[in-house]
């Protein structure tokens, strides 16, 4: 099939390397626009944008998919279907109705769970034990269409949701592609998402990466590994915000904090949640480089009584 591939950053580019690997012909990717990257904050393309470059084929930047121009390029393209990984922009009815075999989304969820913008995010910050991704044919409605196939995948208790992504993106690529090979053959039939079951996972904000001390062990260590790399878990220490990086649940039995009251020694720093205490990993200060925790305890002379706030 001729194959037109939407999407915009790394998590999307095991897709389209396996796609490009298919009997299927990728005619074109499209993508967000350039945007302002590095210290320099000089335009540049998306990694999608990038990939198609090195294709060879038109890469289409949209600023909105509404743009008439935009239909009338794609169209010339004559897609058969329209593969799309984390494109970042809603598709309207007319984008949507242009290839015959219509858009596939590939989604990190086993839907209907986890709908919208950050389903490995809430995954790991509600505690699920079990997630995978859903191929789909796209709707207008927010990740509502019916299924074409899903994989499955077990989230280790260490799972930062960088890590988890990333495995995500490589096995969905083999289904995204089995999805198109049965759409080509006839072999899939779409099957309605259940009714039941329906959870949604809207963007994790920086307020939502804010730690909460008072929460128990658990769930102070999900909601750092849920925002981990982005936005990435922050307290604040002397009204400064200090990242937080992963956190060891080890801590000396005997060891009785207060939540967010610290404790440092010459090889670790401990601080207090609403149950046991952790033990710091990394951190980073504002405006400096990550650096282990117990190093910045020393540069910074943590005291007895300080807490992180």
């Amino acid at each position: 099939m001729r194959v037109v591939f939407a999407g915009t950053p790394e998590v999307a580019l095991p897709s389209l390397r396996a796609i490009a690997a298919s009997p299927h012909e990728v005619v074109g990717v499209v993508t967000r626009p350039d945007a302002p990257a590095g210290r320099g904050r000089r335009l540049r393309p998306s990694p999608v944008g990038e990939a198609g470059a090195e294709l060879g084929v038109p890469v289409l930047t949209p600023r909105s998919a509404k743009d008439p121009a935009f239909a009338e390029a794609l169209s010339r393209l004559q897609p058969d279907v329209c593969p799309v990984v984390a494109y970042g922009s809603l598709v309207p009815r007319t984008i949507l109705d242009i290839p015959r075999h219509g858009w596939v989304n590939l989604h990190f969820s086993l839907l209907p769970a986890w709908r919208g913008a950050a389903p490995v995010q809430h995954a790991i910050l509600h505690g699920d034990e079990v997630t995978g991704a859903t191929a789909f044919l796209l709707e207008e409605g927010m990740d509502t269409g019916p299924v074409l196939g899903t994989m499955t995948e077990a989230i280790r208790p260490t799972d930062t949701s960088g890590e988890l992504l990333e495995r995500l993106a490589e096995a969905g690529a083999g289904l995204l592609v089995a999805a198109l090979d049965g759409l080509d053959g006839g072999s899939i039939t779409p099957v309605p998402q259940l009714a039941d079951g329906v959870s949604m996972a809207p963007k994790i904000t920086v307020a939502d990466a804010e730690i909460r001390w008072a929460e128990p062990r658990f769930a102070v260590d999900r909601r750092v590994r849920a925002c981990t790399p982005a936005p990435g878990a922050w307290t604040t220490f002397r009204d400064a915000r200090l990242k937080i990086g992963r956190l060891t649940p080890h801590a000396p039995d005997d060891l009785q904090l207060a939540p967010g009251e610290l404790r440092a020694t010459k090889k670790a720093v401990y601080v207090g949640t609403g149950s046991t205490p952790v033990q710091l990993g990394e951190v980073q200060p504002h405006g400096k480089k990550t650096m282990a925790a117990a190093d910045w305890a020393r540069g910074v002379r943590v005291t007895a009584g300080e807490a992180l706030a």
